[in-house]
């Protein structure tokens, strides 16, 4: 018996030695043009996720006045030492992702610390040493800080540190950023601690306080839990307006909105006010909410 061959086998019946290619049928021009309207909704969508963050829109929960959502927040923080409860406003933005951030220090009327420590760096025995000294710094100068700075990095006795513009060279050369910068206390002109006058800027510092937008929001005490409504009334309008102020500044390069305001405590939960001031029952009065807890 003869076994076939590949010259006996007839060409037709013979496997092709190369792949067919198949080729995808382009459709008519309706089904092109569907194609491209699927996509770019695709793009859009992709767009729009990633371009703003989760606080874009405001909550959908009920909105109350500052007396009402003091009382709650008052009745949330009884049995605890009144030193050790404060009251926290959260302002939501509406921003995009990755553009500027409203950053700025902020003197409140009724301030919520007092425990400001300030620090300069300066040089040895200059005026703006003497000037420090006198408006009560608790440490001042250039290597002798620099060296207690690292001698004592876990435990530094200053939370606020400012640097004279002469003395700007041998901070940098100092190389304190990996210590200072986590603790967010490295001078720089950005957040407008380095300074010619030494004592305007403590005096500015002190009661004040530094805010900063972060993932689409800004948070920082408001007041003490023993505020009258009155004094948190006051403290909440200008943090608003200092705000307010600040996305008018940067409205030429970036669109930004204040789009909900909310307070809370340390261990209260968040109310989103609606800007009315009076609560919405007739027997609370602020002088009820005035008294000690």
């Amino acid at each position: 018996m003869i076994r076939p061959t590949a010259t006996t086998i007839p060409r037709l019946l013979a496997p092709s030695s190369t792949s067919q290619l198949r080729w995808k049928s382009v459709g008519t021009r309706a089904m092109q043009a569907r194609e491209r309207e699927k996509e770019k909704l695709k793009k859009r969508r992709k767009q729009q996720r990633f371009k703003e963050y989760k606080y874009a829109t405001p909550s959908a929960d009920e909105q109350f006045s500052l007396c009402d959502a003091m009382r709650y927040l008052r009745a949330a923080e009884v049995g605890r030492p009144p030193s050790a409860a404060t009251y926290e406003l959260a302002l939501k933005i509406r921003t995009i992702k990755n553009g500027p951030v409203l950053r700025d220090r902020i003197r409140l009327p009724y301030p919520v610390k007092n425990d400001t420590r300030i620090a300069v760096i300066c040089k040895e025995n200059s005026g703006a040493a003497h000037e420090a000294r006198n408006a009560g710094a608790v440490a001042f100068g250039e290597e002798s800080l620099f060296e207690m700075i690292k001698a004592n990095s876990n435990k530094l006795p200053f939370n606020r540190l400012i640097c004279h513009v002469d003395s700007e060279p041998a901070l940098k050369k100092a190389g304190l950023g990996r210590i200072l910068g986590p603790k967010g206390l490295m001078p720089s002109i950005k957040t407008n601690t380095i300074t010619k006058s030494v004592v305007s800027m403590m005096h500015d510092m002190v009661g004040a306080e530094n805010y900063r937008e972060k993932i689409g929001a800004i948070r920082m005490p408001i007041g003490n839990i023993q505020f009258t409504p009155r004094q948190l009334s006051e403290n909440i309008k200008t943090m608003v307006n200092s705000v307010k102020n600040n996305i008018q500044v940067l409205e030429d390069r970036v669109k930004k909105d204040l789009i909900e305001v909310v307070l809370t405590s340390t261990n209260g939960p968040g109310f989103s006010l609606n800007g009315a001031f009076a609560s919405t029952d007739d027997k609370i009065t602020p002088a009820h909410l005035s008294t000690a807890m």
